[in-house]
């Protein structure tokens, strides 16, 4: 898809995700719209999918890791054809599919029950060694987010992917800045983050996150080194797209009143 068209897409997905979260009673807003920009690139331009045949043996594979941003995941899919607009509107109500946080198998496209943090590398790494052993082309993806790094178990995940060459597989880093509790650099600096990686073997990739040529064509080029697995720091603001929602902490919680889904509607016609 060009640049202009998914463009417009995404204005288009970001004012769905308000709107569902307002009617619905929702939270999480600002952490999908964080994302929603590096979602569309990787469903509409680099990954190798079939939404007719959401299970196919060739297909890469997604998991969402930080789970709880589980609407942005879901607009995406529906609008990529896994499944039809109108279920969007079933978000988080009883009975539906479309849960607060993804679980794996039971909707077109969700590949791994996520939400509880630091558990989605691990997933995706074993992903990457069983597609290794089967001779497989299959490419994995995985996004974190920056608060998500506290947990020792993503580095544990991250010593057994290098360990074993994985480069089918990719980190993308969700790098907002904000976690559950506050800025990152105050609740647990992460910095030197991109050091970090390197040392931990993987090939490290940083620019914005929000710049979709520049992510399809960073996102197209992996393994950035034969037998490494990769990671895009992605540096992203939480509320993207929205003046009152972006960089405030808040939007990690609050669902939209009336009169904020107005105001947003409003900025991004």
């Amino acid at each position: 898809m060009t640049t202009s068209k998914i463009t417009q897409l995404i204005r288009q997905m970001r004012r769905e995700i308000i709107a569902i979260s307002h009617r619905n009673h929702g939270s999480h807003v600002g952490s999908s719209l964080s994302i929603i920009d590096i979602l569309a690139a990787l469903y509409f331009n680099v990954m190798d999918v079939y939404p007719s045949q959401p299970w196919h043996p060739k297909r890469d594979r997604f998991i969402l890791s930080k789970g709880h941003a589980a609407l942005a995941l879901y607009t995406v899919l529906a609008h990529r054809g896994f499944f039809p607009l109108r279920r969007l509107q079933t978000f988080i109500k009883d009975g539906s599919l479309l849960v607060g946080h993804p679980e794996g198998r039971t909707l077109p496209g969700v590949e791994a029950t996520t939400g509880s943090l630091g558990h989605g590398l691990s997933v995706s790494a074993g992903m990457a060694l069983a597609a290794k052993r089967r001779g497989s082309r299959n490419r994995i993806f995985v996004l974190l987010s920056d608060g998500e790094c506290d947990e020792g178990e993503v580095w544990e995940a991250a010593l057994f992917a290098a360990h074993h060459k994985l480069d089918n597989l990719t980190v993308i880093l969700d790098y907002n800045k904000l976690q559950a509790l506050g800025n990152t650099n105050v609740v647990l600096e992460l910095e030197p983050f991109a050091s970090k990686w390197q040392s931990f073997g993987f090939s490290v990739r940083q620019h914005g996150g929000h710049d979709m040529a520049t992510l399809t064509k960073t996102l197209s080029r992996v393994p950035f080194t034969k037998n490494k697995p990769s990671v895009l720091i992605a540096q992203t603001t939480m509320g993207k797209g929205v003046s009152f929602m972006e960089d405030k902490l808040a939007w990690h919680y609050l669902e939209p009143t009336k009169e904020h889904l107005e105001r947003a509607q409003g900025e991004l016609r």
